[in-house]
């Protein structure tokens, strides 16, 4: 009979750190949403109440694999990547939304296989290069390989027009294989082209996309089209100066921001709970990828390092692309800020991942 492997004590600030952003969501959520639900569903409460099932579906999903072996994943990552292809391009069997096809309806709710995508990618870098060894520092067979397969499916995920989810799971690639010990000039030969290809593409693209992608510049000089959310973004932060206005008392929820407990909902909370609020948020997260990357040096084994490395890093990088599009720091692009943004699918997903960032903390707590 097998002997069960003896788990220490989980990483407590990860797992408090985790809760607290979650309730700040959950409120966040209801207080931003609650004037668009009523004037869309006749129900205040209609995001509130799927957010909260989603959040305790996620609680559930931390804790289950919080207690399962970080191992059994490399006997589901093969199969993982396998399953999310088809429901990459399942994606355009139904109605896009804003243009975008992203999400599969499944009548009771809709499944975004984007947020599935960046974390199979990193199940796969974290199983294939922590038995790579120094091969990794070849550069056409230990770059090259997963360099085309994290690129493969940002390539499908671009095509549904999420350019911020493909972007991350690039920069999450680069991350990884920096960490498996990567040739540093291997890897910005990496880089190197695929600036060029972003360059190029973006040459390429009609000049309304170009417009459009630039317009975080000046959002001004289309006020009441492409720069418009924007516009409202920096009126909420600006309204919110350093205490903000009050929970609840958000102006720019009541019809002005187009769905404020979506992507820019970091947006409202600096309205209503001003620079402060925002700060303390940020230091949460900040917090968050600390204890993450701790976690990631004092694991058990190179895979168990790899998989917190890539699991912290899309938290990390995610909230960083989320507050600089909110901010004005760079394109206005679809990416929800993690545990606060209304999003079931990212949600649910996003905390199955902090639960296997637990356990890897607890067999290196174990270990000690």
């Amino acid at each position: 009979m097998r002997k069960k492997k003896k788990l220490g004590n989980m990483d407590y600030g990860i797992f408090y750190c985790v809760l607290i952003l979650l309730a700040i969501g959950i409120v966040m959520v209801y207080s931003a949403s609650s004037y668009f639900a009523m004037f869309k569903y006749k129900d205040s409460t209609f995001f509130l109440k799927k957010q909260i099932i989603f959040g305790v579906l996620g609680i559930i999903a931390l804790f289950f694999t919080a207690n399962i072996d970080y191992h059994r994943l490399k006997k589901i990552t093969v199969p993982l990547m396998v399953i999310t292809v088809p429901l990459l391009l399942l994606v355009y069997a139904f109605k896009p939304t804003n243009g975008a096809y992203r999400w599969i309806d499944l009548g009771f709710t809709s499944f975004q296989p984007s947020e599935l995508a960046k974390y199979v990618v990193v199940l796969f870098l974290a199983m294939s290069l922590s038995v790579k060894g120094d091969g990794v520092r070849k550069f056409w067979t230990g770059i090259v390989p997963y360099i085309g397969v994290g690129g493969f499916y940002a390539g499908l995920v671009l095509a549904q027009k999420n350019l911020s989810i493909a972007a991350l799971i690039m920069i999450v690639t680069f991350i990884i294989l920096f960490t498996a010990g990567g040739d540093l000039k291997h890897l910005f030969l990496y880089v190197a082209p695929t600036l060029i290809a972003a360059a190029f593409a973006f040459a390429l693209i009609p000049d309304y996309r170009r417009r459009r992608m630039l317009n975080f510049i000046n959002p001004w000089e289309d006020a009441a089209g492409d720069g418009y959310q924007l516009i409202q973004s920096f009126y909420a932060l600006g309204a919110g100066g350093i205490t903000g206005l009050g929970l609840g008392q958000s102006r720019q929820k009541t019809l002005y921001m187009p769905e404020p407990h979506n992507d820019f909902i970091f947006s409202i909370i600096g309205e209503e709970l001003g620079l402060i609020g925002c700060i303390v948020i940020i230091l949460l997260f900040v917090f968050l990828i600390w204890r993450g990357v701790k976690v990631a040096m004092e694991a058990r084994d190179t895979y168990g390092t790899l998989l917190a490395t890539g699991i912290t890093s899309v938290i990390a990088v995610q909230a960083i692309i989320n507050i600089a599009v909110v901010t004005g720091s760079m394109p206005v692009t679809g990416v929800p800020l993690p545990f606060i943004s209304y999003g079931g699918t990212s949600l649910a997903i996003t905390m199955a991942a902090m639960g296997i960032l637990l356990n890897i903390s607890r067999q290196a707590n174990a270990q000690k």
